[in-house]
């Protein structure tokens, strides 16, 4: 992987037909994906005008990344839902997924959002560090193939499960994240764990039923856990890359 220069990232909001054009042909770059699987023009123009955000990162004239959300209501509250944040590959662990994630929070609390959401792989371990113990978002749901088959490499033919992280933005776990704190100590009663030779495993055929037999275990443990009242409220990567959903009890005044 390339590191990209140390330049100044500047994130700003897309409007035009180009800049949707451009968002498009990113995804495709950063995951491989058919038509299918890609958010399209129209797509981008019709939630920018209902309220949703599309915010570009820039270096220089290259768009690095955007990031796309949409407006939801669920439980009688309007939030935003992130339906995707992506980075071309040769800007990846530069920072710029979290700046990004810091600018769609800057503009929701704006506009008088207090929650935003969005899915993730519960199998990409890096991805769930970056949500859950960097962002401080919790997580109580698990949605088995939510997105049906996906022509995407990087799923290695596995269902399409996802985990809601849930983002409060003005909340004491987030706001005391952001500052440079830790979270604050809580029980945890269940780990569910992510073997680092995943990645290998939804790749390799042969192996592929290694990775399978972690997705089902965990999507028992998950569906498990959440209907006892449990929420994962930390992560951990171990010495070797392994990570570890924590669970425990989530009190939302923390």
């Amino acid at each position: 992987m390339n590191t990209p220069p140390q330049r100044d990232i500047r994130i700003e909001s897309l409007t035009g037909f180009e800049q949707f054009d451009r968002c498009a042909a990113l995804q495709e770059a950063v995951w491989g994906s058919g038509d299918g699987d890609v958010v399209s023009r129209r797509i981008f123009t019709v939630v920018s005008h209902l309220g949703g955000q599309v915010l570009g990162a820039f270096d220089g004239d290259t768009l690095a990344g955007f990031a796309f959300a949409l407006p939801g209501y669920r439980d009688g509250m309007a939030y935003l839902h992130s339906h995707i944040l992506a980075v071309l590959p040769d800007y990846r662990n530069a920072g710029i997924g979290r700046c990004l994630k810091f600018a769609q929070r800057d503009d929701a609390i704006a506009r008088g959002f207090d929650l935003m959401e969005w899915t993730f792989d519960p199998l990409e371990i890096k991805n769930a560090h970056l949500n859950i113990a960097r962002l401080g978002a919790v997580v109580r749901r698990y949605h088995p193939n939510l997105y049906g088959s996906s022509s995407s490499p990087l799923q290695g033919g596995l269902p399409t499960d996802r985990l809601y992280a849930e983002w409060w933005l003005r909340s004491p776990r987030v706001v005391g994240l952001l500052r440079g704190e830790a979270l604050p100590p809580q029980a945890i009663e269940q780990r569910i764990t992510v073997p680092r030779a995943i990645y290998e495993w939804k790749q390799d055929p042969e192996r592929r039923n290694l990775a399978e037999a972690v997705q089902s275990g965990n999507r028992e443990a998950f569906a498990s856990a959440f209907e006892h009242g449990l929420a994962v409220v930390g992560y951990e990567c171990d010495s070797e890359g392994n990570g570890a959903f924590l669970l425990g009890r989530w009190d939302q005044r923390r």
